[in-house]
């Protein structure tokens, strides 16, 4: 019993020592090697691993997005209004090395120095901006520089920023009536300026189209005298050649066409000479041809 003692402690101290030598890095963490606390190694690959029991330390770090949310802060647009914005941050860790060297591996320190990071992008980016501008078609534009910023700062800390996005933007309580009021009394002022616009177009086609049709108007009444004129100078002409082939005859038609009109109704009454020439075929009882 007393022999086997020194072989169980021994047996015993080669295990701790083992476990303390080996380590296994996972596929989702990025592993320091530190020796004394200055780095040995950055780049560990997944797997099982040897180090120096004391000598060397290992710390691990997530390589998955990490998130951070901050609540509600307030920012000044270019017309010096407060906004109060919500925003997240989605970052992960890219070179573990500059990351602890620039943290010292608290992923607490790292959101603090990320959110003031982006909190100095989103105050740069509201100063050139109008509250209008910030709330519309400007704040896809507004993200995109916030992100490129946050990138470009972030790197010298090992960090990717993923992305960089606002839930919510609204104003203080104190000035929101305020500001919604005179953003409505802008949008009467501009509907109001559209109908007037509107109403002077319209004045304008209505006008135009008068003129046009005075115009269409008076181009088909002088069309239709042409015509007219023309027909009545063809009748002519034809009446005319008739008048040349048998004058007696076109005379009698022509007074008989005349006596139609004039005593063709019921209570018509003429009084005429008996000698009257319009009489003439009436009062001829000689026959002709």
């Amino acid at each position: 019993m007393a022999g086997g003692r020194p072989i169980l402690v021994l047996i015993l101290l080669a295990l701790f020592v083992g476990s303390a030598a080996l380590y296994t890095v996972d596929e989702r963490e990025h592993a320091l090697k530190l020796r004394f606390g200055e780095i040995v190694d950055a780049d560990i690959p997944p797997g099982l691993h040897f180090k120096l029991p004391v000598v060397n330390t290992v710390n691990f770090y997530p390589r998955r997005l990490l998130t951070i949310i901050n609540p509600q802060e307030q920012f000044l647009t270019f017309e010096k209004k407060n906004l109060v914005v919500d925003f997240f941050v989605k970052w992960r860790i890219v070179d573990v090395s500059k990351y602890y060297r620039a943290t010292g591996g608290e992923e607490i320190i790292a959101a603090q120095r990320l959110l003031e990071i982006v909190k100095d992008g989103i105050r740069g980016e509201f100063a050139k901006r109008t509250v209008p501008e910030v709330v519309s078609a400007e704040r896809r534009n507004l993200m995109d520089n916030m992100l490129n910023n946050a990138r470009s700062e972030a790197e010298r800390f090992g960090i990717d920023v993923v992305d960089v996005r606002v839930k919510r933007i609204e104003f203080p309580e104190e000035v929101s009536d305020s500001v919604f009021n005179r953003m409505r009394q802008e949008r009467k002022r501009f509907a109001s300026k559209l109908r007037a616009e509107g109403v002077e177009t319209a004045e304008e086609i209505r006008a135009d189209a008068d003129r046009q049709a005075t115009v269409i108007v008076a181009e088909a009444y002088r069309d239709a005298e042409k015509i007219r004129g023309e027909g009545d100078a063809l009748a002519a002409n034809v009446y005319a050649q008739a008048f040349e082939q048998d004058p007696e005859f076109f005379s009698f038609y022509r007074s008989i066409q005349a006596y139609k009109t004039s005593v063709g109704s019921g209570n018509d009454m003429l009084v005429l000479d008996a000698d009257s020439d319009f009489l003439r075929y009436l009062n001829n009882k000689s026959p002709s041809r």
